[in-house]
């Protein structure tokens, strides 16, 4: 070999090396398994029953909700897995998030319009009036958070009755003639419930 075949062949480029061993990039996380197991339950509905619940999902802020409706057309998975699939299905806003943000943000309002008010940057009356008006503000979006809260958890509680009422009904009238009106009635109940404010 002549010198510069023997300085050309130690080039790294010209090296040949073993192919490395490469790891799958992306790897599976317990939120897409969770949303890949629910996807399969869902996709062996029949599709009168999958489009109900899609509807339902997507209209329905609480993963909770979801959950119940699943379980009352047959999932026996964990909410987890229905919590996941929500989320990436159909995101929703927080709107307790945003609400409480505005509560806070108000208190520091109020807190700078103070401070204005002792450096005499603001006249103490208009300041005062200013003050009293954003703290009936500040009274008007805790109560909304109120309701918020309250208004879910009463749905949630209410559903959460219902798909046990339906369960119970279903397992005492199991193999009965009366068993498929019955669950047209309970289909029947449910839309009501779930529609209901």
């Amino acid at each position: 070999m002549s010198k510069e075949q023997l300085i050309d062949s130690n080039k790294p480029s010209l090296k040949k090396t073993k192919s490395a061993i490469t790891s799958n990039p992306k790897r599976d996380i317990d939120s897409d398994i969770n949303v890949q197991s629910f996807t399969i339950w869902l996709d062996n509905l029949d599709s009168a029953s999958r489009e109900s619940f899609n509807a339902f999902a997507e209209d329905t802020f609480s993963p909770i909700q979801v959950y119940i409706y699943a379980k009352f057309l047959g999932y026996d998975g964990s909410i987890i897995c229905v919590d996941d699939w929500v989320a990436k299905v159909y995101p929703k806003p927080d709107h307790l998030k945003v609400l409480l943000y505005e509560i806070e943000q108000m208190q520091e309002d109020v807190r700078k319009l103070r401070l204005d008010i002792e450096n005499y940057t603001v006249k103490r009356d208009a300041g005062v009036a200013r003050i009293a008006q954003m703290q009936k503000e500040i009274r008007g979006t805790i109560a909304q958070v109120d309701a918020f809260v309250s208004s879910k958890d009463r749905k949630g509680l209410l559903l959460a009755g219902a798909d046990r009422a339906i369960r119970e009904l279903n397992s005492v009238f199991k193999d009965d003639p009366i068993e498929g009106p019955l669950q047209e009635a309970a289909m029947s109940v449910w839309a009501r419930i779930q529609f209901e404010d």
